[in-house]
């Protein structure tokens, strides 16, 4: 049995107001959250906590709540301010300038970039990073981060280019599962249509590039700003001989990386050896 919606406060909170219209939208089109789940294919636990404020929408209900209501981009236009609710400040620009973004090129010195992860791989970063803080709070990132992804599904989505450090890949995250999925993952996006994968294995040489993670942003004009980002820090950076000489750096570290093919044989083997072993027989 549900539990009693909360109050909600749609004009303080965009969660709030994402909330109050479905509740609405649902209502007006006389459905059950029953039934409503059945029509999008997510869980009625989840709908109602949506409602009630308590969860962020995963992507993409939102879209699939436009196609039942029949309400245009209204829950995808919701959702876009829900998802900046809940994104540390320092990162809205980086996060408008890649929803515009023709070409994204990233460089993940240890982890794997946002772009790319797993649900349950940033579940288990932000649990770690994010000390004491509650269940709901973590939801709300890895909705958010997960809201980022959407990037991905577009029917032009904007061409991709990432550089992940060896250390990226063998750094555990969560436990051999987490990563087991989350190599499995990268694997169609090596040298796919729109994106291309290169791992910098830990004989190549060391640049400028090692502290952190670095995401250089191509818009429609032929510009390129650049987000640079370390432990405790994150800034935005189009001063363009700063992005020319990161871009520079980018280039060289492409060359020495391993080829998309080399990358994929890599992640493949690595994915191998973090399989589970099976008991032996009694």
């Amino acid at each position: 049995m549900t539990q009693p919606a909360r109050d909600l406060e749609p004009a303080h909170s965009a969660r709030d107001l994402y909330g109050v219209e479905l509740r609405r939208q649902r209502q007006a089109a006389g459905l059950s959250l029953d039934r409503l789940s059945d029509i999008v294919n997510y869980s009625k636990t989840h709908l109602h906590g949506v409602e009630t404020g308590e969860r962020l929408p995963l992507p993409p209900l939102s879209e699939k709540l436009d196609v039942a209501f029949g309400t245009g981009a209204l829950f995808q236009g919701l959702w876009g301010v829900v998802k900046r609710e809940h994104t540390p400040r320092r990162f809205d620009h980086c996060l408008e300038l890649e929803a515009k973004a023709v070409r994204i090129q990233a460089f993940g010195a240890s982890l794997v970039p946002g772009l790319l992860q797993t649900e349950a791989y940033m579940r288990a970063l932000f649990t770690a990073g994010e000390v004491g803080m509650s269940p709901r709070g973590i939801d709300a990132l890895v909705a958010a981060r997960l809201g980022r992804q959407e990037v991905l599904r577009r029917d032009c989505p904007p061409g991709f280019w990432w550089i992940l450090g060896e250390a990226a890949l063998r750094q555990v995250v969560g436990g051999p599962a987490v990563m087991r999925g989350q190599l499995a993952a990268l694997l169609p996006l090596v040298n796919a249509r729109h994106s291309t994968i290169q791992v910098s294995p830990f004989e190549a040489d060391t640049c400028a590039l090692m502290s952190g993670t670095l995401i250089l942003l191509t818009l429609p004009d032929n510009s390129t700003t650049m987000y640079q980002e370390g432990a405790g820090y994150g800034e935005i950076i189009d001063d363009r001989e700063a992005v020319t000489r990161h871009m520079r750096e980018y280039d060289l570290k492409k060359a020495c990386a391993l080829s998309p093919r080399e990358s994929a044989a890599l992640i493949e083997a690595m994915l191998e050896n973090c399989e589970p072993c099976e008991s032996p027989g009694i």
